[in-house]
């Protein structure tokens, strides 16, 4: 068995050498927050995992009520400060174990002299942050196999969230505060209902200190191969509902399969018998239980990963109690300008109706919850529209389609396993027809699929799923979508079922069929931006294109001060991306600056405007990207940029780049530039566009660009982002002048200082003069 002093020095050393030399160029990153949320009217001392925050200093809430307060952080040591400390806590070990217990002064015991031993020391090394507590909870962490060290989770800072009495419960996004800026958003709950930690362990005896307190909501972490389990009373005919927020706080892993904390719950009686199990709802990785009590007693609930996997970030949260829990609505949607009678199915409901009044909101979807005891239930999606609605009429099967009038939305059920809904109306031939389902974005199950024929059966079109990239939290894409033109004058069918062939009460769906209402969606990427002052940075934005819109589309800054610059502004015809640069303010801000990035398009002879929805490229198990939502897109100017080096894109027109041929754009910028050994390096070009040289102009530099005529692709357009920088000399003495040798030469150290991006360079890839006329002529030949 290791000793002790063993085990506390290696700990030490894999706790803090991970994450030396790992800073990357993504800036202040944060993975978790434990408890993941707090109840209204507490104040919630709050652990966050992360890489890259030195210098923290507070955070930010979405949202108005709440606030956060610094304790404290542990960020990782240097590797002297590592070495240094490694072998105190050895010398130190040592020396307190010869004393016996009884020569020990003040009554002393073995542990507390090696922790006052340790903090003097800290503080002789500059490394105060590591306090007596914090190299408490290291040799805990220690004496448990299940922890294992991450890079990403390094760095660990204490927060106080003080919470209002009148602060609106629901989903917040939480960052940190740093010298290098805010930190990437995540969840922070604020709930209703009592909060409680886990304490462990509580692995094979069940933590009790939540009993009696129902409802309550009970936050803890799994570490690998953890299972928690809380003991807690029920009474008879009590309608039970446990609810997990796992996979909801942390919505992608991008080093775990299959990217989330996969819990699983299971409910046992007094007798340790399970009498539920699930690990997921419906189609929702976190787990639900609902379940009649059938009598009085002692009950106990266990949640673990499906694979029992485990780290710090598998942050969980279970609402425990009689609460009221929103399974299925119906319809799920309604006309925008108008009241809905809205159905609702699921447990513990005041009511099984609700009047939806969407009288003064424009088309949009809104989260429906109905209260119980002043309490909300859970939150689900209502979709308002502005064509004609109309109830399904059955029966409307393949023998008795249902007659509609395009523009419509149907409101409808797949009733029963194998059903199918038919819907016929008329069309004229070169017609451009959309049938779209909306169902698992808005937490139906049904798994839809979708067909068009024509009056004799003959099919023309079928659809299973359709990909949303809007929608970043879907994994399965199991709503579908058709656009097709029409063939000839006549009737068509539009058949609609299930592809998993079940059905019932719950498998609701809209179902739009009209004519092509071409428009779009815009995400920003990412929601959160750091930058000296004055300095220029490359964002990316996405375009949503909707029924076949592939116009441009104009971008524009709003609340953002004049000083605040947008370079190339413009997603071009027919492109789902574009990388443009912002370029902020000289002026340094100490609070992050919430602002709005807005898309405008003249569609059908209307102006269409779109706010642009901030969003964060998350990658899920090792391989897939999603674009998942956050609620504020913010700027943060973290300080004063040492070099006051500016450049401006002199040229109004794009850069025309030919294949095989050379181009050119001027850029302004401080003269003898170059003599600085100035460097410009395109980052992420398209194919075969690379810059050949750089020269000196009247007004600052001449860049030269080169097209490989194999590798480029005539017809592309988009912004080139180049990065500059400069070449800086040091000199380093190995010893000091007094002790210095005659003839002792210095040590020349070169390095290159980033000047960061320019403005965005808009170009063209156009084909060269003859080259489309080249391959006609040789068919003809």
């Amino acid at each position: 068995m290791p000793s002790r002093r063993w085990r506390v020095a290696m700990f030490l050393l894999a706790f803090f050498a991970v994450p030396l030399g790992t800073r990357g160029q993504d800036g202040p990153h944060i993975g978790y927050i434990y408890p993941a949320g707090g109840r209204r009217g507490t104040t919630v001392e709050v652990s966050v995992g992360g890489q890259h925050l030195s210098g923290v200093t507070g955070g930010n809430v979405s949202g108005q009520g709440v606030k956060v307060k610094l304790i404290s952080h542990a960020d990782p040591l240097s590797g002297d400060q590592l070495s240094a400390l490694s072998s105190k806590v050895r010398q130190l070990e040592s020396q307190y174990a010869r004393i016996p217990e009884h020569r020990r002064t003040g009554g002393n015991t073995y542990e507390s002299l090696v922790i006052e031993g340790f903090k003097n020391y800290c503080k002789k090394l500059k490394a105060a942050r590591m306090t007596p507590k914090a190299f408490l909870s290291l040799r805990e962490r220690l004496r448990d196999p299940k922890r294992q060290p991450n890079a990403q989770l390094g760095e660990t800072v204490s927060l106080n969230i003080i919470i209002a009495p009148d602060a609106k419960p629901g989903r917040r996004e939480i960052r940190l505060q740093t010298s290098s800026g805010v930190t990437n958003p995540l969840v922070l709950d604020i709930g209703q209902y009592t909060e409680y930690l886990e304490n462990e362990p509580n692995n094979k005896a069940p933590d009790a200190g939540a009993d009696k307190s129902l409802p309550v909501i009970v936050n803890g972490q799994i570490m690998p191969g953890d299972i928690d389990r809380f003991a807690f009373t029920a009474r008879k005919g009590m309608k039970l509902v446990a609810v997990v927020s796992a996979r909801e706080l942390i919505p992608y892993l991008a080093d775990a399969v299959p990217g989330w904390f996969q819990a699983s719950l299971k409910l046992s009686d007094m007798k340790g018998r399970e009498v539920a199990y699930t690990d997921d709802f419906r189609f929702h990785p976190d787990p639900v239980i609902q379940y009649e009590v059938p009598a009085d007693g002692k009950y106990v609930l266990e949640i673990k990963d499906s694979i029992y996997r485990g780290r710090e970030d598998f942050v969980y949260r279970i609402t425990i109690g009689e609460l009221p829990f929103i399974t299925g609505v119906f319809p799920l949607g309604g006309p925008a300008g108008a009241e809905t009678r809205v159905k609702l199915t699921g447990w513990n409901l005041p009511s099984d109706v609700l009047i939806v009044d969407a009288s003064k909101s424009g088309p949009r979807t809104i989260p429906i919850t109905l209260d119980k005891d002043k309490c909300s239930s859970n939150a689900m999606p209502f979709v308002l529209d502005t064509l004609p609605e109309s109830p399904e009429s059955e029966p409307n099967n393949k023998t008795a389609a249902q007659r509609i009038k395009l523009p419509m939305i149907i409101n409808g059920h797949i009733d029963r396993p194998g059903d199918w809904d038919v819907f016929s109306f008329t069309g004229r031939k070169g017609d451009e027809v959309v049938a779209e389902v909306l169902a698992r974005r808005l937490e139906s199950p049904l798994d839809s699929l979708l067909k068009i024929t024509d009056v004799s059966g003959k099919l023309l079109a079928v659809n299973d799923d359709y990909e949303d990239k809007g929608a970043g939290l879907v994994t399965h894409h199991a709503d579908s979508r058709i656009g097709l033109k029409l063939p000839a004058d006549g009737e068509y069918q539009v058949h609609l079922g299930d592809t998993q062939h079940k059905g019932g009460s719950a498998y609701g769906y809209r179902l739009r069929v009209s004519l092509r209402r071409p428009d779009f969606e815009l995400r920003v990427v990412p929601s959160g931006i750091n930058a000296l002052s004055g300095m220029t940075v490359p964002i990316t934005v996405y375009a949503l294109r909707k029924d076949g819109y592939s116009g441009e589309i104009a971008l524009e800054l709003k609340g953002a001060p004049r000083s605040f610059v947008l370079g190339g502004g413009n997603i071009p015809a027919g492109q789902d991306r574009i990388r443009l640069t912002l370029t902020v303010s000289r002026i340094p801000r100490s609070e992050p600056l919430n602002m709005r990035l807005i898309g405008s398009a003249v569609i059908g002879g209307k102006e269409i405007s779109r706010q642009a929805k901030p969003a964060e490229d998350m990658m899920q198990a090792f391989l897939y990207r999603h674009l998942v939502p956050a609620q504020d897109w913010v700027v943060t100017i973290t300080g004063e940029r040492r070099n006051k080096i500016t450049f401006t894109v002199l040229d109004e027109e794009p850069v025309k780049l030919i294949p095989g041929r050379t181009a050119h754009t001027r850029i302004a910028a401080p003269q003898g530039l170059l003599d600085r050994k100035f460097q410009l390096k395109l980052n992420q070009p398209p194919k075969g566009v690379t810059i050949k040289k750089v020269l000196p102009d009247q007004r600052g530099l001449l860049v030269e660009f080169s097209v490989d005529k194999e590798l480029a692709r005539p017809g592309e357009k988009g912004n080139l982002i180049a990065i500059g920088s400069v070449e800086v000399t040091s000199t380093y003495w190995s010893s000091s002048s007094r002790k210095r040798k005659r003839g002792e030469k210095p040590r020349i150290i070169r390095r290159r200082i980033s000047l960061g991006a320019l403005p965005a360079i808009p170009f063209e890839l156009i084909a060269a003069p003859g080259a489309e006329a080249a391959p006609a002529a040789a068919a003809r030949k």
